[in-house]
């Protein structure tokens, strides 16, 4: 009966190690990203330069709850889901 259990955690050893490697590589990088993205965008305010995910560089005229509404060069207006900003542009 012994031997059983032995081989028992013998055997999940190996799939509790991957686990852990996949968590710390993969899962909790991809969270504190998130975490990162969420507080910038929580931050943006009226004036500040953003690329979006679609590469346009605007500048933040009104920040709305859910939407973002931004200019671009030639000053022509857009309203963009806040969720589409990839970062602050310097």
């Amino acid at each position: 009966m012994e031997g059983q259990g032995a081989d028992l955690i013998s055997s999940l050893l190996p799939l509790v190690a991957l686990f852990a490697i996949f968590y710390f590589l993969i899962i909790r990088p991809q969270q504190k990203q998130a975490k990162q993205h969420k507080e910038m965008i929580a931050e943006l305010k009226k004036g500040d330069k953003i690329v979006t995910n679609g590469g346009l560089m605007v500048e933040i005229i009104k920040v709305e709850e859910t939407f973002l509404i931004v200019k671009n060069h030639d000053n022509s207006e857009m309203k963009l889901a806040k969720e589409f900003v990839a970062k602050l542009s310097e």
